[in-house]
């Protein structure tokens, strides 16, 4: 059984706090955490950009080597891994093996990524000293670091979108140092990769500044790690409330930063009418399995689904009904989500237009789906319809015919995703829709369901606020560590000079 020492990872030393909190483990015994706040903020920046003169000028292979150990330290230490887990959140070992797997995956997508170096961007205009009237100077432009970043933990992924999760590998896969504000919902977790993160950095003969996790439980420390002068963006998976707060922190800096923040959205799917009479009970149940996937705590839980009103309509309705009926009790990460999750519902169903169909008994820890329906009207109506409620809470929003299932579209605020339900004799409506939905999401996606995020190249894990908070941006996948890169254009320096990515063109 791991048990964790509840300090701080800064510059390569474990350190404690004065003040601690006490973790909130669903097993076993509670830890006293180190509750860390502006003096531990300062000295892990303070180490990032020291790290940053060596690390940022690294060799791309270094960098890849170094990511590539990361992920042997992470699965060497597997089992205390889903130990210490498990206890935490209460995710079962399996989801927690496969989450495992996804984030050592990502660690090496991205070192085959930079090895490969097609995301530098190299340019290269030559000189042309005899042009006519004036001469061309020489030019070369390559993607640079910004430097360091920081990353908060998410409550929801302890390991794939934590403390060496996507943000922080692309971040590391750049040549920024990362400070990880780890979360309290699983600090023993976060401690345990930290350990094979400060592996890696010894092995691979790293600054041991490239890396430090403060762990803490207040906004006072999330807000001292944002306005640091010397972080020059952060990344953020999380609620609206937090996530708002924090990106207000960072544009009102003396030097604003740019602030990645993935918010979370509803994910509407649109049923239309042939994909409905040839497979609507299929569809019904495959929503209510993504619906519960993972207790609802996914940012692409399918929240809504949008239906053209009728027979059929009802009959999908009660499919879904009885598929998310038999769905028992399952634990939430903690218990101010489950809290969250119920109010939210309660919300939903004292809405004007909404009625229950399916409701159910929850408390503690522990959620039950619900399941609401309601019109178009009544859902163009009233915006808080479309506010996410994180949990295994799913609405139907009847429509009375094509028109006002576009009406719906063009009132969606961003989303991460968008799902067309569509056979071939959808086909016109689905291309009226399109031009709607691809405006309104990262991605969009037929016959299938949001929840799964693919790690991959064509990725896109973001979209129009309040999905995420930067629209070009994306969390998941390669194109992710453009974030922490800038442009640099070189203009006749000599060859020393020059970024090793530049040199001989």
């Amino acid at each position: 059984m791991y048990s964790p020492t509840g300090k701080h990872l800064i510059a390569g030393d474990w350190v404690a706090s004065s003040g601690t909190f006490l973790s909130q483990p669903l097993e076993g015994p509670a830890s006293d955490i180190a509750n860390g706040g502006a003096a531990e903020a300062a000295r892990a920046c303070e180490a990032a950009e020291a790290a940053f003169v060596s690390y940022g000028y690294s060799s791309r292979e270094s960098r890849a080597a170094f990511l590539d150990a990361i992920a042997d330290e992470i699965e060497a230490r597997g089992a205390q891994i889903t130990d210490i887990g498990t206890r935490e959140t209460g995710l079962p070992a399996a989801r927690l093996e496969g989450e495992r797997g996804r984030t050592t995956g990502q660690l090496r997508l991205f070192a085959a990524h930079v090895r490969e170096g097609k995301y530098l961007d190299v340019r290269h205009d030559a000189a042309l000293p005899d042009r006519a009237p004036l001469p061309r100077p020489d030019l070369k432009m390559v993607q640079r670091p910004i430097g360091p970043v920081v990353v908060f933990g998410a409550s929801n992924f302890p390991l794939a979108f934590s403390t060496a999760g996507g943000d922080t590998a692309a971040a590391l896969a750049a040549g920024c140092p990362v400070v990880v504000k780890g979360h309290p919902a699983h600090p023993g977790t976060g401690e345990i990769v930290a350990e094979a993160i400060a592996a890696a950095i010894a092995s691979c003969s790293v600054h041991p500044g490239v890396f430090s996790l403060v762990q803490g439980n207040t906004n006072e420390l999330g807000a001292a790690l944002v306005q640091h002068p010397l972080i020059r963006a952060v990344g953020f998976t999380g609620s609206l409330g937090a996530g708002r707060a924090l990106f207000d922190l960072c544009a009102a800096r003396p030097e604003p930063i740019p602030f990645f923040g993935e918010l979370g959205s509803v994910n509407p799917v649109f049923l239309l009418p042939g994909a409905l009479a040839a497979r609507g009970a299929e569809i019904a149940k495959g929503w209510a399995g993504s619906l519960t996937m993972g207790v609802g705590q996914f940012c692409t839980n399918p929240g809504i689904v949008v239906v053209e009103k009728g027979a059929e309509a009802e009959s999908f309705l009660e499919t879904a009904r009885a598929a998310l009926a038999e769905v028992g009790p399952q634990v939430m990460l903690t218990d101010g989500i489950a809290t969250a999750y119920r109010s939210g519902a309660s919300k939903i169903a004292a809405s004007a237009g909404v009625r229950e169909v399916l409701t159910t008994t929850c408390d503690m820890r522990n959620a039950t789906p619900y399941l609401y329906a309601t019109t178009g009207a009544a859902w163009l109506a009233n915006a808080a319809l479309g506010e996410e409620v994180f949990g295994p809470m799913g609405m139907v929003v009847e429509v009375s015919d094509r028109e006002e299932m576009q009406a719906v579209a063009h009132a969606l605020h961003g989303q991460l995703t968008c799902t067309l339900q569509m056979e071939e004799s959808d086909t016109a409506q689905a291309a009226a829709l399109m031009p709607v939905l691809e405006r309104k999401a990262g991605r969009v996606l037929a016959n299938g369901f949001p929840t799964g995020v693919e790690v991959a190249d064509a990725m896109v894990h973001g979209g129009p606020y309040p999905a995420s908070t930067n629209f070009g941006a994306t969390s998941v996948g390669t194109l992710a560590i453009r974030r922490f890169l800038r442009p640099v254009s070189y203009q006749n320096i000599p060859e020393a000079l020059l970024p090793e990515d530049l040199r001989g063109l």
